[in-house]
């Protein structure tokens, strides 16, 4: 037993420096990313070659509803986010969250085209309850001040590429040799064991009281006779129909409607603020807008790996002996490990040089290399083959490339939002940050349906499929360089109107 003098950093149970419960939010995090990105991986292409298969328009529906999956996904983490902090506390909303991911997983395994929609609509809700609150509980376990928190935080996210690099592999393995829905139920054991890893770490308390509700008054408190802790998860298995059949009416495209008039309700919001404020809080929130909005292009670019750039990789890249479509899914994360720290590193031996970039340089950096790496897609087709498929290299130059423009801007751009919002709506803004990446969906979902090909040849591609792919990536290169060039051109005028905002 530890004597009372001993230091805050060793009261709790400790493990290689760190609390100990970090360890175990890691595993429940690497195998919720590996179901996630498992799923993810086969997703379209399962979409294109079974639930829409019939139709010409097998493309456009995909598109559609990979989108708004995606952004029904990010956008449902604000709500969780919110029931969290005011009434089910961190615990409760991870088992609720990782409960209805699990399922949905394995419904996905079920061949029925109105459980995809109902398995679909589970992981959206669920992963609204689990994803903002398993990252927000790593902080939990630091004391203000401790500078342990930063290095604890690398480490989860090395478990959340871990799974991200591991999952597609298996999962794509799987769907290759014994089919689509292997592929999903492996990823539906993935949740579970994260469950089990997180349930395992509240067995042996290793967590202490972190995350329980905010007050168990409210916790408990009755709303029409019910425990709130009972109701939010009934209510919540009554959204899954309802989302189910948003999903499912990809013609009409609900989804994008919604969140056309959730963006127009936030930017108005923003607008009003902004006049109330004084200029140094104003000049730091219009540089908090522009950072979303830079990573929402950036984001809307970044996530067309799990579609168009998935759809491309089976019809167009000559993967024969190497990998699948879906398991290529797994390259953004490979090349995340290897090249965190290396560009870590690079930012803290500028930082000493005292030419550490300004974070407008970044960002526009990081959208140079969006364009660079759909650049290099664009010009596959010069060494096509009579099939039209074109060398692998191709695909793993843009995803190294894409790797490098994601470590440029995502990892600064959380913390810059909560040092440039005003204290008083700094969680409306955080909220704003984690719907950029659902708006994103939308970009992915547009130009997915540009560059839809009508067909029902299960074996579609060739020279004509490749021109289609080859001419639409080198638009999004013009777009990405465009945008970053801006950036980078107004990045002196910013620090001229913006003061000394970085």
């Amino acid at each position: 037993m530890l004597d009372k003098g001993v230091s805050t950093a060793t009261e709790e149970p400790q493990m290689f420096g760190h609390p100990k419960g970090l360890f175990y939010l890691f595993f429940a995090e690497l195998w919720e990313r590996f179901s996630f990105y498992g799923m993810r991986a086969l997703l379209t292409l399962y979409m294109v070659n079974e639930i829409f298969k019939a139709i010409a328009e097998r493309d456009t529906a995909t598109a559609i509803v990979y989108a708004s999956y995606g952004s029904l996904v990010y956008a449902s983490t604000v709500i969780g986010g919110q029931i969290s902090d005011k009434i089910l506390g961190m615990r409760s909303s991870i088992f609720l969250g990782g409960i209805l991911m699990a399922l949905g997983h394995f419904v996905l395994a079920i061949e029925n085209d109105t459980a995809f929609f109902l398995a679909l609509a589970l992981i959206v809700v669920g992963n609204g309850f689990f994803k903002p609150n398993i990252s927000t509980f790593v902080g939990a376990l630091y004391k203000e001040g401790d500078v342990r928190k930063d290095s604890g935080f690398t480490i989860f996210y090395m478990g959340i590429n871990i799974g991200g690099f591991v999952a597609p592999l298996l999962c794509g393995w799987l769907a290759l040799e014994y089919g689509y829905h292997y592929g999903f139920g492996l990823a539906g054991i993935g949740m579970m064991a994260g469950l089990i890893f997180f349930w395992s770490g509240i067995k042996k308390n290793v967590f202490g009281d972190k995350g329980m509700p905010p007050s168990q008054e409210i916790y408990e408190k009755k709303i029409i006779g019910v425990p709130q802790k009972t109701l939010i998860p009934i209510i919540a298995f009554l959204f899954v129909p309802v989302i189910a059949y948003l999903l499912a009416s990809w013609q009409q495209n609900y989804v994008s409607g919604i969140f056309k008039f959730i963006g127009f309700a936030v930017l108005a919001y923003l607008v009003y603020i902004m006049v109330k404020l004084d200029s140094d809080a104003r000049k730091k929130l219009i540089m908090a807008v522009l950072i979303t909005f830079f990573m929402t292009l950036f984001w809307g670019f970044h996530e067309l790996s799990g579609s168009v750039i998935t759809l491309f990789a089976s019809r167009n890249v000559d993967l024969a002996g190497i990998m699948s479509a879906a398991q290529t899914n797994a390259l953004n994360s490979m090349f995340i490990i290897v090249l965190a720290i290396p560009i870590s590193l690079l930012w803290g031996y500028l930082a000493k040089k005292g030419l550490n970039p300004r974070t407008p340089y970044k960002f526009g950096l990081g959208l140079l290399f969006a364009g660079l790496c759909f650049y290099i897609l664009s010009i596959s087709g010069a060494s096509a083959d009579e099939n039209g498929l074109v060398p692998f290299v191709y695909l793993l130059v843009m995803y190294f490339i894409l790797s490098i423009g994601e470590l440029f801007m995502s990892p600064v751009g959380l913390s810059k939002i909560t040092d440039l919002s005003p204290k008083n709506i700094v969680a409306f803004m955080m909220g704003v940050w984690f719907l950029s990446s659902a708006f994103a969906f939308q970009i992915v979902g547009f130009i997915g349906e540009q560059l839809a090909i009508e067909s029902t040849d299960k074996n579609v591609g060739g020279l004509e499929t490749l021109t289609i792919y080859t001419d639409g990536f080198h638009l999004i290169a013009m777009y990405a360089l465009g945008a970053g060039a801006i950036v980078l051109l107004f990045s002196p005028l910013m620090k001229k109107l913006l003061g000394n905002v970085h």
